[in-house]
Parts: structure tokens; C-alpha cells; sequence
């Protein structure tokens, strides 16, 4: 913005006849304003006992004269050109100091936003970069989705499936040690205590183990739960069938007491 110089309006003083026509059309002003002011004032009583009063007349005088003053037409100081002239430029220079001003403002508000847009726009290619990172790792684990067939997924079932059967077969293994270690077939009695009974009693070789009596009786029940009773024969020995029933491992048929099943485990 062009600066405007002030020695401009200075170059062309005020010649003295527009001066002394000046100064006398203020002359004229200040008597008008004088001649109101004592008018106002004689209106206003010497002494009021409320000053709520008093200040309510005043506030009227005051209303009636902004009355007055709206009803009057608006006419120029001076109707000497030079005058005008010179009060014209004095305007515009001292608006020209206001934009100014208001231009240095601009400015310097300008200069705030560009930096904010500079931060603004960095941190939206920041937040870009994330999201198209975030976008390629949906895409690739898409990819390894697809990738993934129908053969893998039936092997890994088999290898947990593998992995759940050896893990049975230990059990079962440990389990069987310890019911042959604790509870083993009447065979494996010493033979000391055969010497000692009067009658010799007969032992039946086919007789099955514990553990084999109660993988039967699990078989039975994963196999066929709509029927999961065995029958009872000449394998078992009866002290082992005791045993479960008497400890509520195993129970017998309701009408059939040759037939037995696993206690249902909850």
C-alpha cells in the first residue's frame, strides 16, 4: 500500500481571508452551543428534595433535545472551497494513518495463519503416511488370508488332532502303570499265600487288566453313547467290578446286573 505523505496537506495552507471565515463561522457555533447550554440550564429547577427526580428531569431535557437535534437537516461547516479542501485532506490523511494500521494487522495475522498452515499441512501428511501404512497392512494380511488354503487348515486340524491322541495314549499309559503298579491281576500274588490255603483255587488266565477294563468302558461310551453298557463275563474279575461300583467309577444296568457303564462325570 502506497504510503501517503503528510507534508502534502501542508504545502497548501489556509489563506487568511479563509481563515478569518473559519474562525468566525466557529465563533458562531460556539454561541449557538453557549445559548443551549443556558437554556438547559435555566430549564433545570435551583433545588429539587429528590435527586431521583431531578435526575429523571434531566434525562427528559436531554431526550427532547436529541429530538431536536435528529429533526435538523445536516448542512456543511463551510461553504468556501478552500476550506472544504483542507479539511478533506486532513480526513483522508488521517484515514490513510487507520488503514495503515489495519493493513499492518492483516499482515501480521497473515503471517500467523501461513504458519499454522505449514503445521496443519504437516501434521495431515503424517497422518496420511499412517493411514496408507495402515492400508497396506490390511491389504497383506488380506493376501496371507487368501493365501492360506483349504490344505492348511485341514492339516493343522490333523496335527491337533494327532497332538490330542498322543496325549491320551501318555495318560493312558501313565494311568496303566499305576493301576498295575497298585491294583495288578491275582496271578501276580506270590505264591506264599497260595501255599497257605487248604483248597488250591484256580486262577483264569484271560482275565483283563483294570486299565483295560476301563479303557472298554470310555471306548464304549465315545463310541456308542446311545448304549454305552458292557457286558459283564469271565475277563472281569470280580473284585475289580466291585471296586467301581462300590467308588461310583462305573454302574450297573437297571435290569440287568451282567451289564455295566461309566459314571457319567460332570
Amino acid at each position: 500500500m502506497a504510503e501517503v505523505n503528510p507534508d502534502c496537506g501542508e504545502a497548501a495552507e489556509l489563506s487568511q481571508a479563509a481563515l478569518s471565515e473559519l474562525l468566525d463561522q466557529c465563533e458562531d457555533q460556539f454561541a449557538v452551543l453557549e445559548k443551549l447550554q443556558n437554556e438547559i440550564i435555566l430549564c433545570e429547577p435551583d433545588f429539587c428534595e429528590n435527586p431521583q427526580d431531578q435526575s429523571i428531569n434531566r434525562l427528559i431535557a436531554t431526550e427532547a433535545e436529541l429530538k431536536q437535534w435528529l429533526t435538523v437537516e445536516p448542512s456543511l461547516l463551510s461553504a468556501n472551497s478552500e476550506v472544504l479542501l483542507k479539511a478533506g485532506k486532513d480526513e483522508m490523511l488521517k484515514l490513510c494513518s487507520e488503514l495503515e494500521m489495519v493493513a499492518t494487522c492483516c499482515e501480521t495475522k497473515r503471517a500467523k495463519l501461513r504458519e499454522t498452515k505449514v503445521l496443519e499441512q504437516k501434521w495431515l501428511e503424517e497422518k496420511q503416511q499412517v493411514l496408507l501404512a495402515a492400508c497396506d497392512h490390511v491389504k497383506r494380511l488380506e493376501m496371507e488370508k487368501k493365501i492360506l488354503s483349504e490344505h492348511s487348515i485341514l492339516q493343522d486340524t490333523k496335527e491337533k488332532i494327532k497332538k490330542m491322541k498322543d496325549y491320551q495314549e501318555r495318560l493312558m499309559e501313565c494311568l496303566g502303570d499305576i493301576l498295575e503298579k497298585h491294583l495288578p491281576l491275582p496271578h501276580n500274588e506270590s505264591s506264599s499265600n497260595k501255599k497257605k490255603k487248604s483248597i488250591e483255587q484256580e486262577v483264569n488266565e484271560d482275565l483283563i487288566s483294570l486299565n483295560e477294563i476301563l479303557e472298554m468302558l470310555m471306548n464304549k461310551v465315545l463310541k456308542s453313547p446311545h448304549d454305552p453298557y458292557v457286558t459283564i463275563d469271565d475277563r472281569f474279575w470280580p473284585p475289580y467290578v466291585e471296586m467301581l461300583l462300590r467308588y461310583g467309577i462305573a454302574v450297573r444296568h437297571q435290569e440287568n446286573n451282567f451289564k455295566i457303564r461309566l459314571e457319567t462325570f460332570f
